[in-house]
């Protein structure tokens, strides 16, 4: 391992400490750098073999030219959409992720998100601390008969379908790739998926084909009234859309861990004081349940996704 002495690992955000540690252990010089512009970063970058990142600046086409040494780029987390990934590959440069370190934290959220929204946990919460003794009003529905639909069957789909196992639904999946069903779920066109759906969650990453893609005509193309749960990217739903159909019934509830306005980042909403109308809604609807982007963000989750980095840079350098 002391070849390993020779790659300098510039860390961007904080994450497990067992990912600088074990970097250490194994014989990696490790430095960080929280806090720096990404300009400042720039000046510095050419010096380091790889850098960890979450999602603290996008790594576009400048930041890349001037990283002239870099044979690795690792994000903590699952989707690599701030990173240049194609310019990264033209050079040569390894891209890193760790998906599978946090998809059974998406897949629990995920039913956690669906069982809240149709037995109304929530609301009814809500109105019993208000002094609130209504029944009838939070009469809820169950998951026995129903067609959970699932746009996406990556590692955060499948994981959700597992969990499904316990429960006396049909799942059903579209994904752009083929052939990948099995005894979880079952692959159909998204004509099949839309047709039968009485859930629909979605587990796709955010990429020029799913930008907006839940807009007005998607929802509409559904046969049924359905449930909504996203946690996957905010900028996947057109907003104003969703409230439209929350509104019209077409949309039972929206479980929704992702929101189109958030920052890049992720650490933040961008934003100012003026809140959009489709933002003022969810707040103040019964019918949406929100979070703030932590369906993978458990403590055993922020531990595996350590672990998968610091295994998949150790196998790069064996």
């Amino acid at each position: 391992m002391s070849s390993n002495s020779l790659i300098k690992i510039l860390h961007l955000d904080s994450n497990h400490p067992l990912l600088w540690e074990q970097l250490q252990q194994a014989g990696f010089e490790n430095h960080q750098d929280f806090s720096s512009s990404k300009e400042i970063i720039e000046t510095k970058i050419q010096e380091y073999q790889g850098i960890v990142i979450r999602s603290r600046f996008k790594i576009d086409k400048t930041f890349l030219d001037k990283a002239t040494n870099l044979q690795f780029i690792a994000r903590v987390g699952a989707g690599l959409e701030s990173i240049d990934c194609e310019y990264a590959i033209q050079k040569g440069i390894q891209l890193i992720a760790a998906p599978e370190g946090n998809s059974n934290a998406v897949g629990e959220h995920t039913l956690g998100m669906l069982l809240s929204l149709m037995n109304k946990l929530n609301r009814a919460d809500k109105l019993v601390r208000e002094g609130k003794w209504i029944r009838e009003g939070n009469r809820g529905f169950e998951l026995e008969g129903k067609t959970i639909g699932l746009i996406g069957y990556g590692n955060m789909g499948k994981s959700f379908a597992k969990k499904l196992k316990g429960f006396d639904v049909r799942v059903l999946f579209y994904d752009i790739l083929e052939n990948i069903g099995d005894e979880n779920a079952k692959q159909v066109s998204l004509q099949e998926l839309q047709e039968q759906s009485d859930v629909l969650s979605l587990h796709i990453p955010w990429t020029p084909a799913t930008d907006k893609m839940i807009n007005t005509l998607f929802i509409n193309q559904f046969a049924k009234p359905f449930w909504f749960v996203n946690t996957s990217r905010g900028k996947n739903v057109v907003t104003d859309d969703l409230v439209i159909a929350l509104e019209s019934g077409k949309i039972l509830g929206a479980g929704l861990d992702v929101l189109e306005y958030e920052k890049l980042s992720f650490e933040n909403l961008f934003l100012d004081e003026q809140k959009p109308n489709a933002y003022s809604y969810l707040l103040a609807s019964d019918k949406v349940l929100l979070t703030p982007h932590i369906a993978g963000w458990t403590f055993e989750s922020h531990q595996k996704l350590a672990q998968v980095i610091v295994d998949k840079i150790i196998q790069k350098y064996e």
